[in-house]
Protein backbone atom coordinates (compact mmCIF):
# COMPACT_ATOMS: atom_id res chain seq x y z
CA UNK A 1 0.00 0.00 0.00
CA UNK A 2 2.75 2.47 1.20
CA UNK A 3 4.56 1.61 -2.43
CA UNK A 4 0.99 1.89 -4.03
CA UNK A 5 0.57 5.63 -2.82
CA UNK A 6 4.75 6.64 -3.45
CA UNK A 7 3.86 5.32 -7.33
CA UNK A 8 0.62 7.88 -7.62
CA UNK A 9 2.58 10.63 -6.09
CA UNK A 10 4.91 10.26 -8.19
CA UNK A 11 2.48 9.84 -11.42
CA UNK A 12 0.51 12.49 -10.39
CA UNK A 13 3.64 14.58 -9.61
CA UNK A 14 4.67 13.72 -13.78
CA UNK A 15 1.57 14.71 -15.24
CA UNK A 16 1.52 18.03 -13.32
CA UNK A 17 5.29 18.90 -14.28
CA UNK A 18 3.66 18.10 -17.91
CA UNK A 19 1.06 20.49 -17.10
CA UNK A 20 3.20 23.33 -16.56
CA UNK A 21 5.81 22.96 -19.24
CA UNK A 22 3.11 22.61 -21.83
CA UNK A 23 1.37 25.60 -20.55
CA UNK A 24 4.92 27.38 -20.27
CA UNK A 25 5.98 26.64 -23.88
CA UNK A 26 1.83 27.94 -24.53
CA UNK A 27 2.31 31.60 -23.38
CA UNK A 28 5.81 31.49 -24.91
CA UNK A 29 4.44 30.64 -28.31
CA UNK A 30 1.54 33.20 -27.68
CA UNK A 31 3.80 35.48 -26.50
CA UNK A 32 5.76 35.08 -29.96
CA UNK A 33 2.36 35.18 -32.22
CA UNK A 34 1.26 38.50 -31.05
CA UNK A 35 4.75 39.65 -31.71
CA UNK A 36 4.15 38.07 -35.77
CA UNK A 37 2.65 40.37 -38.35
CA UNK A 38 -0.50 37.91 -39.01
CA UNK A 39 -2.22 38.20 -41.97
CA UNK A 40 -5.10 35.42 -43.50
CA UNK A 41 -5.14 35.57 -47.01
CA UNK A 42 -8.77 34.03 -47.12
CA UNK A 43 -11.59 34.68 -45.36
CA UNK A 44 -15.74 34.50 -46.34
CA UNK A 45 -16.41 36.87 -43.58
CA UNK A 46 -18.27 38.98 -45.44
CA UNK A 47 -21.44 36.61 -46.00
CA UNK A 48 -22.07 37.34 -42.64
CA UNK A 49 -22.08 41.53 -42.97
CA UNK A 50 -25.09 41.22 -45.54
CA UNK A 51 -26.67 38.87 -42.75
CA UNK A 52 -29.24 41.44 -41.02
CA UNK A 53 -28.57 42.18 -37.69
CA UNK A 54 -25.42 40.80 -38.03
CA UNK A 55 -22.54 43.43 -35.78
CA UNK A 56 -18.80 42.35 -36.78
CA UNK A 57 -18.09 44.19 -33.18
CA UNK A 58 -19.67 41.67 -30.90
CA UNK A 59 -18.20 37.92 -30.26
CA UNK A 60 -20.04 35.64 -31.97
CA UNK A 61 -20.60 31.96 -31.38
CA UNK A 62 -17.90 29.78 -33.77
CA UNK A 63 -21.29 28.48 -35.66
CA UNK A 64 -22.38 31.72 -36.22
CA UNK A 65 -19.37 33.33 -37.29
CA UNK A 66 -15.58 32.76 -37.37
CA UNK A 67 -14.61 35.54 -37.79
CA UNK A 68 -15.61 39.06 -35.56
CA UNK A 69 -13.49 42.03 -33.81
CA UNK A 70 -13.11 40.41 -30.90
CA UNK A 71 -11.81 37.20 -32.08
CA UNK A 72 -9.63 39.35 -34.70
CA UNK A 73 -8.25 40.46 -31.14
CA UNK A 74 -8.03 37.18 -28.99
CA UNK A 75 -6.36 35.39 -32.04
CA UNK A 76 -3.40 38.16 -32.66
CA UNK A 77 -5.00 37.99 -36.55
CA UNK A 78 -3.64 41.72 -37.43
CA UNK A 79 -4.61 41.52 -41.27
CA UNK A 80 -7.21 39.43 -43.29
CA UNK A 81 -8.55 39.40 -47.00
CA UNK A 82 -12.21 39.53 -47.02
CA UNK A 83 -13.73 37.52 -49.68
CA UNK A 84 -16.00 39.16 -52.04
CA UNK A 85 -17.85 35.81 -53.03
CA UNK A 86 -20.09 35.10 -55.42
CA UNK A 87 -21.33 31.76 -56.55
CA UNK A 88 -21.02 30.55 -60.15
CA UNK A 89 -24.83 30.61 -61.58
CA UNK A 90 -25.73 30.01 -65.06
CA UNK A 91 -23.88 32.21 -67.29
CA UNK A 92 -26.57 34.63 -68.57
CA UNK A 93 -26.63 38.01 -69.19
CA UNK A 94 -29.31 38.86 -66.41
CA UNK A 95 -27.27 36.18 -64.02
CA UNK A 96 -23.78 38.23 -64.43
CA UNK A 97 -25.16 41.51 -64.25
CA UNK A 98 -27.21 40.60 -60.75
CA UNK A 99 -23.34 39.04 -59.31
CA UNK A 100 -22.18 42.12 -60.64
CA UNK A 101 -24.39 44.53 -58.69
CA UNK A 102 -23.82 42.09 -55.66
CA UNK A 103 -20.14 41.97 -55.77
CA UNK A 104 -20.47 45.90 -55.22
CA UNK A 105 -22.77 45.38 -52.49
CA UNK A 106 -20.47 43.08 -50.84
CA UNK A 107 -17.76 45.47 -51.22
CA UNK A 108 -20.18 48.61 -50.09
CA UNK A 109 -20.72 46.41 -46.79
CA UNK A 110 -17.06 46.39 -46.35
CA UNK A 111 -16.67 49.56 -46.77
CA UNK A 112 -19.28 50.46 -44.23
CA UNK A 113 -17.98 48.38 -41.22
CA UNK A 114 -14.74 50.34 -41.49
CA UNK A 115 -16.29 53.41 -41.68
CA UNK A 116 -18.04 52.17 -38.70
CA UNK A 117 -15.63 50.81 -36.96
CA UNK A 118 -12.91 52.74 -38.20
CA UNK A 119 -10.94 53.06 -34.04
CA UNK A 120 -10.93 48.96 -34.27
CA UNK A 121 -10.58 48.12 -38.58
CA UNK A 122 -8.81 50.23 -41.60
CA UNK A 123 -9.29 49.49 -45.08
CA UNK A 124 -5.60 48.16 -47.08
CA UNK A 125 -4.73 48.81 -50.14
CA UNK A 126 -0.98 48.00 -50.60
CA UNK A 127 1.69 45.58 -49.15
CA UNK A 128 2.61 47.92 -46.33
CA UNK A 129 -0.71 48.92 -45.24
CA UNK A 130 -0.60 45.80 -43.07
CA UNK A 131 2.48 46.41 -40.77
CA UNK A 132 1.44 50.39 -40.54
CA UNK A 133 -2.01 49.24 -39.31
CA UNK A 134 -0.87 46.60 -37.45
CA UNK A 135 1.39 48.95 -35.50
CA UNK A 136 -2.16 51.79 -34.42
CA UNK A 137 -3.29 48.28 -32.71
CA UNK A 138 -6.26 48.37 -34.93
CA UNK A 139 -6.86 45.40 -38.06
CA UNK A 140 -6.16 46.12 -41.65
CA UNK A 141 -9.20 44.48 -43.92
CA UNK A 142 -7.76 43.98 -47.38
CA UNK A 143 -10.86 42.52 -50.65
CA UNK A 144 -10.06 39.51 -52.55
CA UNK A 145 -12.44 38.73 -55.29
CA UNK A 146 -13.45 35.03 -54.81
CA UNK A 147 -14.93 33.92 -58.55
CA UNK A 148 -14.23 36.43 -61.60
CA UNK A 149 -18.29 35.48 -62.48
CA UNK A 150 -18.89 39.43 -62.02
CA UNK A 151 -16.25 40.25 -64.41
CA UNK A 152 -18.44 38.42 -67.13
CA UNK A 153 -16.41 38.98 -70.75
CA UNK A 154 -16.32 42.80 -70.01
CA UNK A 155 -12.56 43.29 -69.27
CA UNK A 156 -12.93 47.35 -68.28
CA UNK A 157 -14.38 45.66 -64.80
CA UNK A 158 -11.21 44.38 -63.86
CA UNK A 159 -9.72 47.78 -63.77
CA UNK A 160 -13.00 48.42 -62.19
CA UNK A 161 -12.49 46.12 -58.96
CA UNK A 162 -9.03 46.89 -58.94
CA UNK A 163 -10.12 50.70 -58.24
CA UNK A 164 -12.64 49.87 -55.24
CA UNK A 165 -9.88 47.72 -53.60
CA UNK A 166 -9.55 44.24 -54.28
CA UNK A 167 -5.86 43.06 -54.58
CA UNK A 168 -6.73 39.56 -56.39
CA UNK A 169 -9.20 37.57 -58.18
CA UNK A 170 -9.88 33.58 -57.75
CA UNK A 171 -9.99 33.08 -61.54
CA UNK A 172 -13.40 30.88 -60.37
CA UNK A 173 -15.02 28.88 -58.00
CA UNK A 174 -16.68 25.71 -58.09
CA UNK A 175 -17.95 25.49 -61.26
CA UNK A 176 -16.25 26.85 -65.40
CA UNK A 177 -16.64 30.90 -65.98
CA UNK A 178 -15.93 33.15 -68.87
CA UNK A 179 -12.41 33.12 -67.66
CA UNK A 180 -11.27 29.63 -67.02
CA UNK A 181 -11.87 25.84 -66.01
CA UNK A 182 -12.94 25.10 -62.11
CA UNK A 183 -11.28 22.49 -60.15
CA UNK A 184 -14.15 20.76 -59.33
CA UNK A 185 -17.10 21.75 -62.47
CA UNK A 186 -19.01 18.64 -62.99
CA UNK A 187 -19.45 18.72 -66.28
CA UNK A 188 -15.37 18.76 -66.99
CA UNK A 189 -13.41 21.11 -69.26
CA UNK A 190 -14.76 23.73 -71.53
CA UNK A 191 -11.90 25.79 -72.26
CA UNK A 192 -9.09 22.76 -71.70
CA UNK A 193 -7.43 25.63 -69.19
CA UNK A 194 -7.61 29.27 -69.56
CA UNK A 195 -10.31 30.78 -72.01
CA UNK A 196 -8.99 33.45 -75.12
CA UNK A 197 -11.05 35.91 -72.50
CA UNK A 198 -8.99 34.41 -69.62
CA UNK A 199 -5.43 35.08 -71.10
CA UNK A 200 -6.99 38.88 -71.64
CA UNK A 201 -7.73 38.64 -67.97
CA UNK A 202 -4.23 37.42 -66.33
CA UNK A 203 -2.70 40.23 -68.62
CA UNK A 204 -4.27 43.01 -67.52
CA UNK A 205 -4.18 41.81 -63.85
CA UNK A 206 -0.28 42.03 -64.30
CA UNK A 207 -0.81 45.59 -65.38
CA UNK A 208 -2.59 46.61 -62.74
CA UNK A 209 -0.30 44.98 -60.57
CA UNK A 210 -3.10 42.89 -58.88
CA UNK A 211 -2.57 39.42 -57.33
CA UNK A 212 -3.84 36.13 -59.46
CA UNK A 213 -4.99 33.67 -57.30
CA UNK A 214 -4.59 30.28 -58.87
CA UNK A 215 -7.15 28.71 -55.92
CA UNK A 216 -10.09 26.84 -57.44
CA UNK A 217 -9.06 26.59 -60.67
CA UNK A 218 -8.51 23.55 -62.70
CA UNK A 219 -4.46 22.17 -63.01
CA UNK A 220 -4.67 22.72 -66.95
CA UNK A 221 -5.70 26.55 -66.07
CA UNK A 222 -3.01 26.62 -63.43
CA UNK A 223 -0.46 25.74 -65.97
CA UNK A 224 -1.59 28.22 -68.60
CA UNK A 225 -1.56 31.22 -65.91
CA UNK A 226 2.44 30.12 -64.76
CA UNK A 227 3.16 30.18 -68.05
CA UNK A 228 1.26 33.55 -68.93
CA UNK A 229 1.69 35.71 -66.28
CA UNK A 230 4.46 38.26 -65.89
CA UNK A 231 4.28 38.57 -62.03
CA UNK A 232 4.47 35.78 -59.07
CA UNK A 233 0.76 33.87 -58.60
CA UNK A 234 -0.45 32.36 -55.50
CA UNK A 235 -3.39 30.09 -54.10
CA UNK A 236 -5.23 31.76 -51.11
CA UNK A 237 -6.99 28.70 -49.61
CA UNK A 238 -5.36 25.51 -51.28
CA UNK A 239 -3.39 22.09 -49.59
CA UNK A 240 -1.22 19.59 -50.28
CA UNK A 241 -2.80 17.08 -52.85
CA UNK A 242 -0.67 14.16 -51.54
CA UNK A 243 -1.55 14.48 -48.03
CA UNK A 244 -5.40 14.94 -49.33
CA UNK A 245 -6.11 14.00 -52.04
CA UNK A 246 -8.64 16.51 -52.97
CA UNK A 247 -9.34 18.79 -57.12
CA UNK A 248 -9.09 21.85 -54.93
CA UNK A 249 -5.42 20.42 -53.80
CA UNK A 250 -2.23 21.02 -55.22
CA UNK A 251 -0.36 18.17 -56.49
CA UNK A 252 3.44 18.05 -56.16
CA UNK A 253 4.59 19.20 -59.86
CA UNK A 254 1.47 22.04 -59.26
CA UNK A 255 3.59 23.23 -56.02
CA UNK A 256 7.02 22.98 -57.39
CA UNK A 257 6.14 24.96 -60.56
CA UNK A 258 4.22 27.64 -58.52
CA UNK A 259 7.72 27.75 -56.20
CA UNK A 260 9.63 28.42 -59.33
CA UNK A 261 7.04 30.61 -60.33
CA UNK A 262 8.03 32.64 -57.08
CA UNK A 263 4.37 32.59 -56.01
CA UNK A 264 3.46 30.84 -52.60
CA UNK A 265 0.66 27.99 -51.39
CA UNK A 266 -1.54 29.15 -48.58
CA UNK A 267 -2.62 26.23 -47.31
CA UNK A 268 -6.27 25.97 -46.30
CA UNK A 269 -7.74 24.41 -42.97
CA UNK A 270 -11.04 23.48 -44.19
CA UNK A 271 -11.66 19.90 -43.27
CA UNK A 272 -12.17 18.26 -46.22
CA UNK A 273 -8.83 20.09 -47.87
CA UNK A 274 -6.87 18.59 -44.92
CA UNK A 275 -7.57 15.01 -44.62
CA UNK A 276 -9.80 12.52 -46.63
CA UNK A 277 -13.99 12.90 -45.42
CA UNK A 278 -15.67 10.00 -43.45
CA UNK A 279 -17.89 9.76 -46.84
CA UNK A 280 -19.89 7.36 -44.39
CA UNK A 281 -21.10 10.08 -42.20
CA UNK A 282 -24.12 12.01 -41.83
CA UNK A 283 -22.37 14.97 -42.09
CA UNK A 284 -21.08 13.80 -45.69
CA UNK A 285 -24.03 12.30 -46.71
CA UNK A 286 -26.05 15.38 -46.33
CA UNK A 287 -24.04 17.85 -48.03
CA UNK A 288 -23.60 15.57 -51.21
CA UNK A 289 -27.13 15.86 -50.99
CA UNK A 290 -27.28 19.64 -50.45
CA UNK A 291 -24.87 19.78 -53.46
CA UNK A 292 -27.27 18.01 -55.64
CA UNK A 293 -30.18 19.74 -54.50
CA UNK A 294 -28.24 22.57 -55.52
CA UNK A 295 -26.81 21.56 -58.97
CA UNK A 296 -23.30 21.77 -57.46
CA UNK A 297 -23.94 25.14 -56.01
CA UNK A 298 -25.20 26.41 -59.03
CA UNK A 299 -27.70 29.15 -57.42
CA UNK A 300 -30.12 30.22 -59.66
CA UNK A 301 -30.76 33.78 -57.56
CA UNK A 302 -29.47 35.30 -54.27
CA UNK A 303 -32.36 33.96 -52.76
CA UNK A 304 -31.52 30.42 -53.80
CA UNK A 305 -28.45 30.94 -52.43
CA UNK A 306 -29.23 32.29 -48.95
CA UNK A 307 -31.12 29.47 -48.81
CA UNK A 308 -28.85 26.88 -49.73
CA UNK A 309 -25.98 28.32 -47.24
CA UNK A 310 -29.13 28.20 -44.41
CA UNK A 311 -29.74 24.44 -45.09
CA UNK A 312 -25.59 23.96 -44.93
CA UNK A 313 -25.00 26.02 -41.21
CA UNK A 314 -28.17 23.38 -40.11
CA UNK A 315 -26.38 21.01 -41.59
CA UNK A 316 -23.09 21.74 -39.53
CA UNK A 317 -25.25 22.78 -36.54
CA UNK A 318 -27.23 19.29 -36.23
CA UNK A 319 -24.23 16.94 -38.02
CA UNK A 320 -21.29 18.01 -36.88
CA UNK A 321 -18.67 16.77 -38.81
CA UNK A 322 -15.32 15.18 -36.96
CA UNK A 323 -12.89 17.69 -38.06
CA UNK A 324 -8.86 17.13 -38.74
CA UNK A 325 -6.52 18.71 -35.80
CA UNK A 326 -4.26 21.76 -35.98
CA UNK A 327 -1.21 18.83 -36.32
CA UNK A 328 -2.83 17.75 -39.11
CA UNK A 329 -2.95 21.02 -40.88
CA UNK A 330 0.90 21.39 -40.42
CA UNK A 331 1.50 18.44 -41.74
CA UNK A 332 0.90 19.75 -44.75
CA UNK A 333 3.11 22.83 -44.25
CA UNK A 334 5.72 20.70 -43.24
CA UNK A 335 5.04 19.22 -46.77
CA UNK A 336 5.47 21.84 -48.65
CA UNK A 337 8.65 23.14 -46.64
CA UNK A 338 10.01 19.68 -47.13
CA UNK A 339 9.15 20.11 -50.90
CA UNK A 340 10.20 23.63 -51.98
CA UNK A 341 11.50 25.27 -48.81
CA UNK A 342 10.11 27.66 -46.31
CA UNK A 343 9.79 30.73 -48.55
CA UNK A 344 6.81 28.94 -50.18
CA UNK A 345 4.31 28.56 -47.73
CA UNK A 346 1.82 30.38 -45.76
CA UNK A 347 -2.03 30.08 -44.52
CA UNK A 348 -5.28 30.96 -45.31
CA UNK A 349 -7.54 29.82 -43.52
CA UNK A 350 -11.36 30.21 -45.34
CA UNK A 351 -12.98 31.46 -41.96
CA UNK A 352 -16.76 31.57 -42.15
CA UNK A 353 -16.19 29.50 -45.53
CA UNK A 354 -16.44 26.25 -44.21
CA UNK A 355 -12.82 26.54 -42.61
CA UNK A 356 -12.10 25.41 -39.27
CA UNK A 357 -10.51 22.38 -37.04
CA UNK A 358 -11.15 20.56 -34.03
CA UNK A 359 -8.50 22.33 -31.80
CA UNK A 360 -9.05 26.07 -34.56
CA UNK A 361 -12.02 26.49 -34.72
CA UNK A 362 -12.10 30.52 -35.59
CA UNK A 363 -10.04 33.57 -34.78
CA UNK A 364 -9.61 33.32 -31.47
CA UNK A 365 -7.49 30.17 -31.40
CA UNK A 366 -4.83 30.96 -34.19
CA UNK A 367 -2.11 31.25 -31.40
CA UNK A 368 -2.82 27.36 -31.86
CA UNK A 369 -0.60 27.21 -35.01
CA UNK A 370 2.20 29.01 -33.95
CA UNK A 371 2.23 26.75 -30.78
CA UNK A 372 2.48 23.62 -33.49
CA UNK A 373 5.55 25.24 -35.44
CA UNK A 374 7.18 26.34 -32.21
CA UNK A 375 7.02 22.55 -31.13
CA UNK A 376 8.23 21.29 -34.11
CA UNK A 377 11.32 23.32 -34.51
CA UNK A 378 10.45 26.61 -36.96
CA UNK A 379 11.84 29.02 -35.70
CA UNK A 380 10.63 32.80 -35.25
CA UNK A 381 11.79 33.90 -38.59
CA UNK A 382 10.38 30.97 -40.32
CA UNK A 383 7.05 31.59 -38.54
CA UNK A 384 7.27 35.10 -39.53
CA UNK A 385 7.93 34.00 -42.81
CA UNK A 386 5.02 31.49 -42.72
CA UNK A 387 2.36 34.02 -41.50
CA UNK A 388 2.60 37.51 -43.71
CA UNK A 389 6.47 36.91 -44.77
CA UNK A 390 5.64 34.80 -48.46
CA UNK A 391 2.93 36.62 -49.06
CA UNK A 392 3.78 39.88 -48.64
CA UNK A 393 6.83 39.37 -50.72
CA UNK A 394 4.57 38.14 -53.55
CA UNK A 395 2.18 40.98 -53.50
CA UNK A 396 5.09 43.38 -53.13
CA UNK A 397 6.39 42.20 -56.33
CA UNK A 398 3.16 42.26 -58.61
CA UNK A 399 2.37 45.38 -56.68
CA UNK A 400 5.75 47.03 -58.06
CA UNK A 401 5.88 45.52 -61.31
CA UNK A 402 3.42 48.49 -63.36
CA UNK A 403 5.70 50.50 -61.84
CA UNK A 404 8.88 48.77 -63.26
CA UNK A 405 7.13 48.54 -66.71
CA UNK A 406 5.33 51.75 -66.99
Amino acid sequence: MKYSLKIIVVLLFILFSAFVLNNSKFKKAKKLHFELLTIDTHTDSPLNLLSEGFDIAEEHDANEAKIDIPKMEKGGLDAAFFAVFTSQLPRTEENTEKTYRLAHQIIDSVYSISERYNHKLELAFHNSDALRIEKTGKRAIYLGMENGFPIGNVLGRVEEFYKRGVRYITLSHSSNNDICDSSTDKGGSEHNGLSNFGYEVVAEMNRLGMMIDVSHISDSAFFDVINTSKTPVFASHSSVRSLCNHPRNMSDTMIKALAANGGVIQICILGAYISPEDSNSVNYIKHVELREKYNNYEFKDEAERKQAWSEWEAIERDYPPILPTVAQAVDHIDYVVKLVGIDYVGIGTDFDGGGGLADCKDASELPNITYELLKRGYTPEEIQKIWSGNFIRVFKQVESFPLQNN
